[in-house]
């Protein structure tokens, strides 16, 4: 790790390198047990949790929380091979146990690979409207990882109805509709957002 500085609301601005490539990462709360990866749309990066405050939310609330700007992305380098294992080695070198993770749009080429091959690294899934489900759907099939899967009820990027496929595969899977917002639900209809997460993640923990 290098490049430690202090942010606002105690967050912390840190790079680490996977599959040889610098990636940022921000952090925020305590080294705890219980702790929350964020990843990011395309349009999107880890700053934008900062922002829109979930971070600080989490963290006073005693997660550990990291948000990471995935390869090529805010300013983490493009280099990288595979994509559940990129996300492997980021969850072992931050030395995060079990985390529950965020995967918002573009991310889900990251997440849902990740979760066919190592499901039990983690203790809980929120995708939000994330691509590639139906290219994963017999793969997920049977795995009980606890998921909420969180969608805008105007959603015109990922349709709904690939929230209910999802629920289809995984039986442990719930799904909550974000009234008039988008396919960046978090962005318009935040506080719920924030409310349903958390109540997921403390039902989780």
């Amino acid at each position: 790790m290098n490049d430690n500085q202090q942010m606002n609301d105690n967050i912390k601005s840190n790079y680490l390198e996977i599959q040889r490539a610098k990636i940022h990462y921000l952090e925020d709360g305590e080294s705890a047990t219980k702790s929350v990866l964020f990843l990011h749309g395309a349009s999107f990066s880890a700053q934008t949790w900062q922002e829109i405050g979930s971070l600080k939310l989490l963290a006073e609330k005693s997660y550990r929380v990291v948000a990471i700007d995935l390869p090529g992305y805010g300013t983490s380098q493009n280099k990288f091979t595979s994509h559940p294992e990129f996300l492997r080695e980021l969850i072992q070198e931050l030395n995060l146990q079990k985390p529950i993770l965020v995967s918002p749009s573009m991310s889900g080429g990251y997440s849902l690979p990740f979760i066919v091959k190592y499901a039990e690294k983690l203790s809980g899934f929120v995708p939000i409207s994330p691509v590639g489900i139906p290219g994963f759907s017999q793969q997920l099939q049977g795995i009980t990882l606890p998921t909420l899967a969180i969608w805008g009820s105007n959603d015109g990027i990922v349709p709904v109805a690939q929230a209910d496929l999802l629920l289809e595969m995984m039986p442990n899977a719930r799904k909550i509709l974000l009234q008039n917002a988008g396919h960046a639900c978090y962005m318009r209809a935040t506080d719920e957002f924030h409310k349903q997460l958390l109540h997921f993640i403390e039902s989780v923990y």
